[in-house]
């Protein structure tokens, strides 16, 4: 059994442990509610423009419209863009997509897959195995719409230079403060989208000015759009995940603690027994 002096060391260094995963549980907190507010007004808005430009270019699947973004071609190069996050310390967060990474890589063995990496965590770990074109991980210092839209550029111009026939991004959707979904969500090239039962168009609109004039113009809007979504999906979802984590962390160091303090109390009162007996024994033997 260790002796006193070492259990009030243990004892005094899982209470300053819980006091710091206690502190991290707030500062997450309060971030967290910020975080879900800007995603739950974006999420909508982003849904309904995303939804409207796939209606808008099932007119031009058979190849009318000469928009890049929207041609199909046979798939031999994927880009996988990782949005993972800056900071540890938050459960599963960042080894899930790690994982979906990897998943997606191991049934595409026929095929050339790369990936861009937004996040210092996936950045260190996807680097070892993939070719990582390029990182972006100083985004979450100030996440905006004119940053991510840089990087929504240099992902389409990748695409309309045919430098690859697929792109698919990989976050966590934020659902709850204890729930986050993987989530892989098409990018590029935009997918038509049909009614299964008719073939045909979900909506039927009229546009003015024409369909192709509008998809041209509106569609890298609604792909920087969707970029941004994802990052502030992720940075919601991982405010989530370090706020669970550390609620966890503080009641197992309290558990831990109590286990101590108890452990601690025992030992001081065999020592005291102890100390009585040999007085007694002490006594005894002067008779």
């Amino acid at each position: 059994m260790a002796n006193l002096k070492e259990i009030r060391n243990r004892i005094a260094s899982v209470s300053s442990t819980m006091q710091i995963t206690s502190a991290m549980k707030m500062v997450s907190a309060a971030k967290l509610k910020k975080a879900t507010d800007a995603i739950s007004q974006m999420r909508p808005y982003s849904d309904k423009l995303t939804k409207l430009i796939q209606n808008l270019s099932s007119s031009f699947e058979s190849g009318d419209n000469n928009n890049p973004y929207i041609r199909l071609r046979p798939i031999n190069k994927i880009l996988l863009v990782a949005i993972t996050s800056n900071r540890g310390l938050c459960g599963g967060f960042n080894s899930n997509i790690i994982k979906a990474v990897n998943e997606i890589s191991n049934k595409n063995k026929d095929k050339t897959v790369e990936v861009l990496s937004i996040g210092k965590k996936g950045t260190d770990i996807l680097s070892k195995k993939y070719n990582v074109i390029s990182s972006h991980d100083d985004i979450f210092d100030d996440l905006n719409y004119e940053n991510s839209s840089s990087i929504a550029s240099l992902i389409m111009k990748a695409f309309s230079e045919e430098k690859y026939d697929s792109i698919e991004l990989l976050y966590n959707r934020f659902k709850n403060a204890a729930t986050q979904i993987v989530t892989t969500e098409r990018y590029l090239p935009i997918v038509p989208q049909y009614n299964s039962d008719e073939n045909q168009f979900l909506v039927d609109y009229i546009y003015e000015p024409s369909q192709e004039k509008i998809i041209n113009e509106l569609l890298p809007k609604a792909l920087k759009t969707q970029l941004l979504k994802s990052l502030k999906d992720s940075f919601a979802s991982e405010h989530g995940a370090r706020m669970t984590a550390m609620h966890k962390a503080t009641d197992n160091a309290e558990e831990l603690r109590d286990q101590l303090k108890l452990t601690y109390n025992q030992a001081r009162q065999a020592s005291i027994t102890n100390e009585i007996l040999e007085i007694v024994g002490g006594a005894e033997a002067l008779k």
